[in-house]
Protein backbone atom coordinates (compact mmCIF):
# COMPACT_ATOMS: atom_id res chain seq x y z
CA UNK A 1 0.00 0.00 0.00
CA UNK A 2 1.16 3.52 -0.83
CA UNK A 3 -0.09 6.39 1.30
CA UNK A 4 -0.12 10.10 0.62
CA UNK A 5 0.23 12.65 3.41
CA UNK A 6 -0.94 16.09 2.29
CA UNK A 7 0.11 18.79 4.73
CA UNK A 8 -1.88 22.03 4.85
CA UNK A 9 -1.53 23.13 8.46
CA UNK A 10 0.70 26.18 8.06
CA UNK A 11 0.01 29.90 7.92
CA UNK A 12 1.41 32.28 5.33
CA UNK A 13 3.59 35.15 6.49
CA UNK A 14 3.90 36.47 2.92
CA UNK A 15 0.24 36.41 1.97
CA UNK A 16 -0.83 37.33 5.52
CA UNK A 17 -0.10 36.05 9.01
CA UNK A 18 -3.59 34.65 9.47
CA UNK A 19 -4.06 33.43 5.91
CA UNK A 20 -4.43 29.69 5.30
CA UNK A 21 -3.01 29.33 1.78
CA UNK A 22 -4.47 25.91 1.13
CA UNK A 23 -8.01 27.23 1.62
CA UNK A 24 -7.71 30.30 -0.61
CA UNK A 25 -9.95 30.31 -3.68
CA UNK A 26 -8.33 29.31 -6.97
CA UNK A 27 -10.86 29.39 -9.76
CA UNK A 28 -13.96 27.63 -8.46
CA UNK A 29 -12.17 25.52 -5.85
CA UNK A 30 -9.85 25.97 -2.86
CA UNK A 31 -6.12 25.59 -3.54
CA UNK A 32 -6.03 22.33 -1.57
CA UNK A 33 -8.74 20.72 -3.70
CA UNK A 34 -6.41 20.54 -6.71
CA UNK A 35 -3.84 18.46 -4.81
CA UNK A 36 -6.59 16.20 -3.50
CA UNK A 37 -7.77 15.68 -7.09
CA UNK A 38 -4.25 14.80 -8.32
CA UNK A 39 -3.80 12.21 -5.56
CA UNK A 40 -7.29 10.86 -6.22
CA UNK A 41 -6.38 10.28 -9.89
CA UNK A 42 -2.92 8.82 -9.19
CA UNK A 43 -3.01 5.06 -9.66
CA UNK A 44 0.02 4.60 -7.41
CA UNK A 45 -1.63 6.11 -4.32
CA UNK A 46 -4.07 3.96 -2.34
CA UNK A 47 -5.10 6.29 0.47
CA UNK A 48 -4.52 9.83 1.72
CA UNK A 49 -4.09 11.37 5.15
CA UNK A 50 -4.90 15.08 5.19
CA UNK A 51 -3.20 17.21 7.86
CA UNK A 52 -4.66 20.66 8.48
CA UNK A 53 -4.97 23.25 11.23
CA UNK A 54 -7.10 22.23 14.18
CA UNK A 55 -9.79 24.74 13.29
CA UNK A 56 -9.91 23.47 9.71
CA UNK A 57 -10.47 19.74 10.33
CA UNK A 58 -14.24 19.78 9.83
CA UNK A 59 -13.99 22.08 6.81
CA UNK A 60 -11.27 19.94 5.21
CA UNK A 61 -13.33 16.79 5.73
CA UNK A 62 -16.30 18.46 4.07
CA UNK A 63 -14.06 19.64 1.21
CA UNK A 64 -12.80 16.11 0.57
CA UNK A 65 -16.37 14.84 0.37
CA UNK A 66 -17.56 17.74 -1.78
CA UNK A 67 -14.83 17.27 -4.40
CA UNK A 68 -14.93 13.46 -4.49
CA UNK A 69 -11.61 12.78 -2.73
CA UNK A 70 -12.60 9.25 -1.73
CA UNK A 71 -9.00 8.21 -0.97
CA UNK A 72 -8.90 10.54 2.05
CA UNK A 73 -9.22 8.15 4.98
CA UNK A 74 -8.18 10.50 7.78
CA UNK A 75 -8.30 14.26 8.36
CA UNK A 76 -6.22 15.25 11.38
CA UNK A 77 -4.89 18.35 13.11
CA UNK A 78 -1.25 19.21 12.48
CA UNK A 79 1.28 21.26 14.41
CA UNK A 80 3.04 24.59 14.29
CA UNK A 81 5.95 23.18 12.30
CA UNK A 82 5.83 21.20 9.07
CA UNK A 83 7.81 18.32 10.59
CA UNK A 84 5.30 18.05 13.43
CA UNK A 85 2.42 17.83 10.95
CA UNK A 86 4.21 15.14 8.91
CA UNK A 87 5.04 13.21 12.08
CA UNK A 88 1.37 13.26 13.09
CA UNK A 89 0.49 11.97 9.65
CA UNK A 90 3.03 9.15 9.96
CA UNK A 91 1.40 8.06 13.22
CA UNK A 92 -1.77 7.32 11.24
CA UNK A 93 -0.08 5.21 8.56
CA UNK A 94 -0.80 1.47 8.70
CA UNK A 95 1.99 -1.08 9.09
CA UNK A 96 1.34 -2.60 5.67
CA UNK A 97 2.33 0.67 3.99
CA UNK A 98 5.21 0.42 1.55
CA UNK A 99 5.76 4.02 0.38
CA UNK A 100 4.71 7.33 1.93
CA UNK A 101 4.36 10.39 -0.31
CA UNK A 102 4.37 13.79 1.40
CA UNK A 103 2.95 16.75 -0.49
CA UNK A 104 2.43 20.40 0.33
CA UNK A 105 -1.24 21.32 -0.07
CA UNK A 106 -0.16 24.74 -1.34
CA UNK A 107 1.19 23.19 -4.57
CA UNK A 108 -2.00 22.92 -6.66
CA UNK A 109 -0.33 22.25 -10.03
CA UNK A 110 1.01 18.81 -9.09
CA UNK A 111 0.07 16.06 -11.54
CA UNK A 112 -0.80 12.39 -10.98
CA UNK A 113 2.13 11.49 -13.25
CA UNK A 114 4.67 13.33 -11.09
CA UNK A 115 3.30 11.68 -7.97
CA UNK A 116 3.67 8.28 -9.65
CA UNK A 117 7.23 9.04 -10.74
CA UNK A 118 8.29 9.79 -7.15
CA UNK A 119 6.55 6.67 -5.82
CA UNK A 120 8.24 4.43 -8.40
CA UNK A 121 11.63 5.98 -7.62
CA UNK A 122 11.09 5.41 -3.89
CA UNK A 123 10.16 1.78 -4.46
CA UNK A 124 13.41 1.25 -6.33
CA UNK A 125 15.85 3.45 -4.42
CA UNK A 126 14.15 4.22 -1.12
CA UNK A 127 13.44 7.86 -1.99
CA UNK A 128 12.03 9.96 -4.80
CA UNK A 129 11.97 13.74 -4.38
CA UNK A 130 10.58 16.14 -6.99
CA UNK A 131 13.01 18.86 -8.01
CA UNK A 132 14.14 21.09 -10.85
CA UNK A 133 17.68 21.96 -11.92
CA UNK A 134 18.40 25.66 -11.47
CA UNK A 135 18.86 27.61 -14.68
CA UNK A 136 19.27 31.14 -13.29
CA UNK A 137 22.65 32.44 -12.15
CA UNK A 138 22.77 32.27 -8.35
CA UNK A 139 24.53 34.84 -6.16
CA UNK A 140 25.59 34.44 -2.52
CA UNK A 141 24.80 37.46 -0.33
CA UNK A 142 25.87 37.64 3.31
CA UNK A 143 23.62 40.59 4.12
CA UNK A 144 21.83 43.43 2.38
CA UNK A 145 22.08 43.37 -1.40
CA UNK A 146 25.82 43.13 -1.91
CA UNK A 147 26.99 40.05 -3.79
CA UNK A 148 29.79 38.07 -2.15
CA UNK A 149 30.23 35.41 -4.82
CA UNK A 150 28.58 33.48 -7.63
CA UNK A 151 27.48 29.91 -6.93
CA UNK A 152 28.02 27.13 -9.45
CA UNK A 153 24.45 26.45 -10.59
CA UNK A 154 25.37 23.20 -12.36
CA UNK A 155 25.23 21.42 -9.01
CA UNK A 156 22.08 23.12 -7.67
CA UNK A 157 18.49 21.88 -7.69
CA UNK A 158 15.36 23.49 -6.29
CA UNK A 159 13.43 20.83 -4.38
CA UNK A 160 9.62 20.63 -4.42
CA UNK A 161 6.98 18.16 -3.32
CA UNK A 162 5.79 15.44 -3.72
CA UNK A 163 8.52 13.64 -1.79
CA UNK A 164 8.20 9.85 -1.56
CA UNK A 165 10.06 7.46 0.74
CA UNK A 166 9.87 3.89 1.91
CA UNK A 167 8.02 3.95 5.21
CA UNK A 168 10.80 2.48 7.35
CA UNK A 169 13.32 4.99 6.00
CA UNK A 170 11.09 8.00 6.67
CA UNK A 171 10.16 6.79 10.15
CA UNK A 172 13.83 6.25 11.00
CA UNK A 173 14.64 9.73 9.73
CA UNK A 174 11.93 11.39 11.80
CA UNK A 175 13.01 9.49 14.90
CA UNK A 176 16.52 10.88 14.35
CA UNK A 177 15.14 14.41 13.95
CA UNK A 178 13.18 14.09 17.18
CA UNK A 179 16.13 12.63 19.08
CA UNK A 180 18.49 15.40 17.95
CA UNK A 181 15.90 18.12 18.46
CA UNK A 182 16.61 19.76 15.11
CA UNK A 183 14.33 21.59 12.68
CA UNK A 184 14.18 20.43 9.07
CA UNK A 185 12.57 22.25 6.17
CA UNK A 186 11.45 19.13 4.33
CA UNK A 187 11.42 15.34 4.53
CA UNK A 188 14.46 15.01 2.27
CA UNK A 189 16.57 16.93 4.79
CA UNK A 190 15.46 14.55 7.53
CA UNK A 191 16.41 11.53 5.42
CA UNK A 192 19.77 13.12 4.57
CA UNK A 193 20.63 12.86 8.27
CA UNK A 194 20.56 9.07 8.18
CA UNK A 195 21.15 8.22 4.52
CA UNK A 196 23.93 9.09 2.10
CA UNK A 197 21.57 8.99 -0.84
CA UNK A 198 18.37 10.90 -1.57
CA UNK A 199 17.20 10.47 -5.15
CA UNK A 200 15.77 13.39 -7.11
CA UNK A 201 12.99 13.05 -9.67
CA UNK A 202 13.02 15.68 -12.45
CA UNK A 203 9.97 17.92 -12.13
CA UNK A 204 8.81 21.11 -13.88
CA UNK A 205 8.81 24.77 -12.91
CA UNK A 206 5.02 24.85 -13.22
CA UNK A 207 4.74 22.80 -10.00
CA UNK A 208 4.69 26.06 -8.06
CA UNK A 209 3.99 26.68 -4.39
CA UNK A 210 1.53 29.39 -3.41
CA UNK A 211 3.53 31.84 -1.28
CA UNK A 212 2.31 35.24 -2.50
CA UNK A 213 -0.89 36.67 -3.98
CA UNK A 214 0.82 36.79 -7.39
CA UNK A 215 1.29 33.02 -7.25
CA UNK A 216 -2.50 32.57 -7.25
CA UNK A 217 -2.67 34.45 -10.55
CA UNK A 218 0.14 32.35 -12.00
CA UNK A 219 -1.40 29.09 -10.78
CA UNK A 220 -4.73 30.03 -12.35
CA UNK A 221 -2.98 30.61 -15.67
CA UNK A 222 -1.05 27.34 -15.43
CA UNK A 223 -4.23 25.42 -14.63
CA UNK A 224 -6.06 27.30 -17.41
CA UNK A 225 -8.81 28.43 -15.06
Amino acid sequence: MNVGIIVAAGKSERVGAQVDKAFLSLGTKPVLAYSLDAFEKCKDIDSVILVVRKDRVDGARAMAQMFGASKVVRVIAGGGKRQVSVAKGLECVSEDTSVVTVHDGARPCVTPELISDTVKCAKRYGSGVAGVKLTDTVKHVDRGVTVKKTIDRDKLWAVQTPQSFKLDLLEKAFNAVKKKGVTVTDEAQAVEMISKEVRLVPSVLSNIKITTADDLVLAAALLKL
